[in-house]
Formats: C-alpha cells, structure tokens, sequence
C-alpha cells in the first residue's frame, strides 16, 4: 500500500537517547565515527562480553519536576523529554493552540517493562497481597504516549502501536493518517522504549543476544508532524516535507521479488537513506536503492523495536533543503516500510 502526502510538513524533531538530549550529540557521534554503547555490566546474567546503549546520561528531572518523574516509568520519562524537547524545535507554543486539536502516536516495544517486572514479582512473591497498585499505571504500552500528552496538555487524539521493529513507522503512518483526514492539526510521532538487566537475560536465554537483539538500546525519538497550512499561519519553519509512505505485510515465500516492487516503483534514488530494524539486513531491499550517503543509527547507539522514531529524526536533520530522503524498516518477519522526504520548505498548499 502506498500512501501519498502533499500536505503533511515537519516542523521540529529531537531525541533522547544513550548519545545525550537532542540531536547534535548523535550527530557528533555520526561526524566522529564513534558510538554511544557500553558494556553491559558483569553482574548481569547473559550479558558478558556484550554491549548496550543505555541512556546513562538522562535525568528526568532535567526535564519535570522530581516528585513527578518519580511516578513515571523510565519509558515514559524518555518520551517526556523528548517531545519537550521536539515541541520546542518546533517553535509549538501550546497556550496558542487547541489542546483537541494535538495528540500523539507513538510505537514502543517493551514499554513499561520494569514496572511490569516489579508489579508481577510482587504477585509471584506474595500472591494478591504482594501486587503494587501504584505501579500497573506503568505497566502498559501506552503509558508512555499518555503520560506525554498529560505532562505536555495534548487532548487530541493518543495511540500507541506495537509492531515489532516497525512499531515507530506503523505510528508514523497513523499520524500521517490524523492529519490527512483532518483529526488534528499537529501530531507527535516517533518511538519510544526502555532498556533494563532482566531484557539482557531473557535475551540471551533465548539465543537473541548475538542475532536480532545484539547491542539494544533505549531512549525516544519524536517528530513534530503539522498541516501544511497550520504550519503557514503559524509561520513555522518547515524542516522537511512528507511525501509518500509505502508499506508491505511481509513477502511471501517464492514471492519476494513481487513484495519488493510493490514497495518500491522501481530502482529507488534518494540522497540519503535511514535504516531501521533490519532493513539493512535484507538483500532485496539494499539492492534496489541507490544511495550517495547511509545513515544506521543502530551500530552507535544501540537498536530498539521503536528505533525509527530516532532513526527518523536523525535522516531529518541530516537533510539540506531540496534533498531527497528515504527512511527504509523493517522486522525479520515484516512488515517493511519505505517513508519518502523531502527537505527544506514545504510544497504550497
């Protein structure tokens, strides 16, 4: 399926991630060469010899005030920040906006995962009597998108998607969808997910350490997604513009080739590409693309099935006014997306 956009703009981006607060430190590391992971500690069972990219550097009272953050969980406070920070790369005074008319779609893999290992613990532990009420808010995917809209005053529309590595894009394409059927006029998009020790074990116990889930990492990427139009009264900087987003299921066997030119309308050109997931994995899909310039923000600093929220934001920043980007994703078993950019102003509208 392909969808077109010719009135979708983007006007702001930002992350949280193991690099730092916003994009420059993850720039930096891609002008450097270096990369943001750590070793995952020795006391951690499985994790010997691995890395990770753990937000070391994050403090959610950066951010809230301290008695707030402490009621949310880790994920939560990423995706906090970094639509704070993304709102304000956007220039978004919300006092100048109706709150109904601003939501967010977020993808998160793992969201929530402590709370959840915590507030089970209890019930293993001590039955009905050991479970935590304070906690099973956190537990929940779509903590993190909630707690972002509360902190942050968005009472328009709020979903959260799980799709495996795809889980930013599939939310991307919701967003795209908000805007276009005229649901809202700004919506956040991106991912979001959290990293902890028990991941690393459950990792390893299931062979995943050194295949799909070597090197995670955690952290929350957000875009700023507007109406052409609502972006021009307001007089916003437009980063980049929505093109197109074209998405498949998963390519059947003995099908492949076919799964492919559906997702691509022919040899794909762009001036710079993004991967997420396992998009660079995949022989057919890196065949068929023509690139001058790769962008792979997994090898610094770490993957994550909500990564393209991030991986996105980075394309975005990287991109000079005219050029044409493409963010490439995609999960072992799909689905696969192809999301098209064009940088700099927005078409009229």
């Amino acid at each position: 399926m392909i969808y077109s956009f010719g009135n979708i703009v983007i006007s702001g981006f930002s992350a949280v991630t193991a690099a730092g607060n916003g994009m420059e430190p993850v720039l930096e590391l891609l002008r450097s060469g270096g990369d943001a992971l750590s070793p995952v500690p020795d006391d951690i069972a499985g994790g010997n010899g691995q890395r990770w990219g753990k937000a070391l550097g994050f403090k959610a009272s950066d951010f809230m005030p301290p008695l707030k953050a402490r009621k949310l969980d880790r994920c939560s406070q990423f995706t906090v920040g970094a639509s704070g920070l993304a709102l304000k790369d956007a220039g978004i005074d919300l006092k100048n906006i109706d709150p109904e008319r601003i939501g967010i779609a977020l993808g998160c893999g793992f969201g929530g995962v402590a709370n959840s290992a915590e507030f089970l613990s209890g019930y293993f532990k001590s039955g009905v009597e050991g479970l935590a009420p304070v906690l099973f808010p956190n537990t929940v995917s779509n903590a993190p998108a909630s707690n972002a809209s509360i902190e942050h005053g968005l009472k328009g529309p709020n979903v959260t998607l799980v799709q495996r590595f795809c889980s930013a894009e599939s939310a991307f394409v919701m967003a795209c969808r908000f805007i276009a059927e005229g649901r809202a006029d700004v919506i956040l998009t991106g991912g979001a997910d959290d990293l902890m020790p028990l991941m690393i074990t459950g990792f390893a116990a299931t062979g995943q350490l050194r295949r799909y889930a070597a090197c995670f990492g955690e952290g929350s990427g957000i875009l700023v997604l507007e109406s052409a139009a609502h972006a021009a009264r307001r007089n916003a900087p437009v980063k980049a513009a929505v093109e197109t987003v074209a998405t498949i299921g998963f390519f059947p066997s003995g099908q492949e080739r076919e799964g492919v030119d559906r997702l691509f309308t022919g040899a794909e050109q762009c001036d710079l590409l993004s991967l997420s997931g396992t998009a660079g994995d995949t022989p057919l899909l890196m065949q068929r693309i023509q690139a001058p310039a790769t962008i792979d923000t997994a090898p610094i600093l770490g993957r994550s099935l909500a990564m393209g929220g991030t991986a996105m934001a980075t394309l975005l920043a990287s991109l000079k006014p005219g050029q044409q980007g493409l963010h490439l994703a995609a999960s072992p078993e799909g689905p696969y997306y192809a999301i098209r950019f064009t940088g700099g102003a927005a078409r009229g509208c």
